[in-house]
């Protein structure tokens, strides 16, 4: 019997908005498996006492970013972790993508701006900025060129906290496709799911925005299975890789284009694909090395 801990945050006096874990941790449980969800900052949990953790749901960590890097290198030498460790690591800050597009892997284009770097705002088109540690859209906005100065304020706030920007040009054909998320689990495709724009015009980069609008499922296309495959043969240290979400977008060309590749905490949208759920668990059971 495996004991397996499903790493997750703590919403405090809140409810937890991964409304997919207590279903896996129950098929976890009728498959044979011990298995819990546990706080990933819980001071009292035994990680070692684990035969896998896999990072579920840490939603907070790119709040605290440093506590959660020192974590996963923490588990990842007492136990299996999923992903792993060096895994995690790289792809926790989002400068991987300049790595994926120097592989040949197409992505939408992107420029860094670290903290004392000029800002060399577009002044054409029109952009995104966002932090290169981040989720949920946090600390993202869009922008014209007309918005200049909100946008230099932007990252004058992501600069004295010691965020490093990324500046991307805002792909328009989103608002019309959308942005697909293709989920690779147990090394095959689980499903896809399709979402509408995140990024209204005008928004503020500090409001709080829905992460995964209007989502439906979604049947993907060769050409998006295509860019997703070469994704994630482009991973580092890549073996042992138990989850992926490959986030993708339309170029103005209509191709797909990597938008980002999510290996710490996707969310996995079993309430939208019901039927994924038992090769999650069969998956996960093969990782912790019990009966697949």
């Amino acid at each position: 019997m495996p004991r397996i801990a499903l790493a997750t945050y703590d919403p405090g006096t809140g409810p937890s908005l991964d409304g997919d874990l207590p279903v896996l941790v129950r098929a976890l449980i009728r498959a044979g498996a011990e298995a819990e969800s546990r706080y990933w900052d819980d001071p009292a949990a035994d990680w070692a006492g684990y035969d896998l953790v896999v990072i579920r749901s840490t939603w907070d960590y790119s709040w605290r970013a440093a506590e959660f890097a020192a974590w996963v290198e923490r588990v990842g030498a007492v136990t299996r972790l999923a992903n792993p460790a060096a895994v995690v690591r790289w792809n926790s800050d989002k400068r991987y993508l300049g790595e994926l597009a120097a592989a040949g892997v197409p992505t939408v284009p992107t420029r860094y701006v670290a903290p004392g770097e000029p800002a060399g705002l577009p002044t054409d088109h029109e952009y995104v900025i966002k932090p290169t540690s981040g989720a949920g859209a946090r600390f993202a906005a869009r922008y014209t060129p007309a918005g200049r100065e909100a946008a230099l304020r932007q990252l004058a706030r992501m600069h004295a906290e010691g965020l490093t920007a990324m500046v991307q040009p805002y792909l328009r054909r989103v608002d019309v496709s959308g942005e697909r998320a293709l989920q690779f689990f147990g090394g095959r495709l689980l499903h896809a799911s399709r979402k509408g724009a995140v990024l209204a015009p005008g928004t503020p980069y500090d409001a709080d925005k829905v992460a995964h609008p209007d989502l439906v499922p979604w049947q993907p296309t060769d050409a998006e299975l295509a860019v997703a495959e070469k994704a994630l043969a482009a991973v580092p240290a890549e073996s042992g890789l138990l989850y992926a979400r490959v986030d993708l977008v339309d170029g103005e060309d209509g191709e797909p284009r990597l938008m980002e590749l999510e290996l710490v905490e996707p969310n996995l949208f079993l309430w939208l694909h019901p039927q994924s759920l038992p090769h999650v668990t069969e998956a996960v059971l093969a990782a912790a090395g019990g009966t697949a």
